[in-house]
């Protein structure tokens, strides 16, 4: 009796519910069992042609890296470089304003220039028209004569010699030999002080001959005095290397003044005369010397103590051909002792040179 109500007491909807749970897990299992766990084993293993290009796109990767660095780099240098030239750009700016400023600045200056040229101009013209009224005045007063001038016995005249041009060069012999007309004499006064040089009669002659052409020398005329003996010297030297004007007496009385004051002595270098007139600019159109012999020396230097007449003919030679041509040489020789081929030789310097040649009477000036 006890038995039958045990099964009595079963409840069937117990034992579906474990059957369900049973029979999903059993499906589950089924499941798990059925998938081929050869194709996921497959997929975890590595593909060597996904694997190269994986490769290659870790290179592209690499090289993308390293080519945006350098692209990084080069912008920042860019940048950089843009800095500097915007900088430059900004000191061309106000070096080009700075330029402006002083164009401007010079451009009325410019104008004040212009207005200061044209007053000079006016007052240039002003005195060439002085200069000329001065010129006519002393023409009336003086006739053409540039200064006063009165030798012993009022002897005012000079035959046969062209006293013109307008560029005059008056060349002295201030050697030695200018001392005295004897050998002589020479030896003995070139010894002596600068004071009896100067007081010599011959030399004291040659100034004067000096004085008398300064004197004749046309007013609108320039000039330049030197003398020579082993080298040229211009008498007013601070004003060598220029044309004095005629028309400024007081310059040209200064001239003579300092001419009065040298002392002659040394050899004579025609040569180193005709050279310092080649060397002028511009060139005399006229030329005067006062000389009394041939030249004793030349650019060669020489040792010997005396000097024979066909060496002095040698030296002369020589001189010619440091003479520029087509300028008229006039020559005043003094008298000397001892040089015979003096007078010929400079005779006919004067034919070829379109100039002229005299010797002067002792009484002259």
């Amino acid at each position: 009796m006890a038995r039958k109500k045990s099964r009595s007491n079963f409840d069937p909807i117990s034992l579906a519910f474990l059957d369900v749970m049973s029979c999903g897990f059993g499906a589950a299992i089924l499941l798990f069992l059925i998938i081929d766990h050869n194709v996921t084993e497959a997929r975890t293993r590595n593909d060597p042609l996904l694997s190269a290009e994986v490769a290659m796109l870790e290179v592209d990767v690499r090289e993308g890296e390293e080519n945006l660095f350098q692209v990084r780099n080069t912008l920042n240098r860019v940048s950089l470089e843009v800095v500097e030239a915007q900088g430059l750009a900004e000191r061309v700016q106000t070096d080009f304003d700075e330029l402006m400023s002083q164009l401007a600045a010079m451009e009325g200056d410019s104008m004040a220039t212009e207005e200061s040229l044209e007053q000079l101009r006016a007052d240039i013209k002003a005195m060439e028209e002085e200069l000329l009224r001065l010129q006519a005045s002393a023409v009336e007063e003086r006739g053409t004569s540039s200064r006063e001038f009165v030798g012993d016995g009022d002897r005012q005249y000079l035959t046969g010699m062209f006293l013109g041009g307008n560029r005059i060069l008056i060349l002295l012999d201030s050697s030695a030999s200018m001392l005295d007309d004897t050998l002589v004499n020479i030896i003995r006064t070139r010894n002596m002080s600068d004071e009896v040089k100067r007081n010599a009669p011959k030399w004291q002659r040659a100034v004067r001959i000096v004085e008398w052409i300064s004197s004749q020398l046309p007013l609108v005329s320039q000039y330049q005095v030197m003398t020579f003996a082993e080298s040229v010297e211009p008498v007013l030297e601070e004003r060598g290397d220029e044309w004095l004007e005629v028309a400024d007496q007081d310059e040209l009385n200064e001239v003579v003044r300092r001419l009065k004051l040298v002392s002659a002595g040394g050899g004579n270098n025609l040569e180193a005369a005709f050279r310092a007139i080649a060397a002028m600019s511009p060139r005399p159109d006229n030329v005067y010397i006062i000389t009394d012999s041939l030249p004793t020396q030349g650019s060669r230097p020489s040792s010997a103590s005396t000097i024979s007449p066909r060496d002095r003919l040698r030296l002369f030679s020589d001189a010619l051909e440091a003479l520029p041509r087509n300028i008229p040489v006039n020559t005043i020789l003094l008298p000397m002792e001892g040089d015979p081929a003096s007078s010929a030789a400079f005779w006919q310097l004067a034919l070829s040179s379109g100039g002229s040649f005299i010797t002067p009477s002792r009484d002259w000036p």
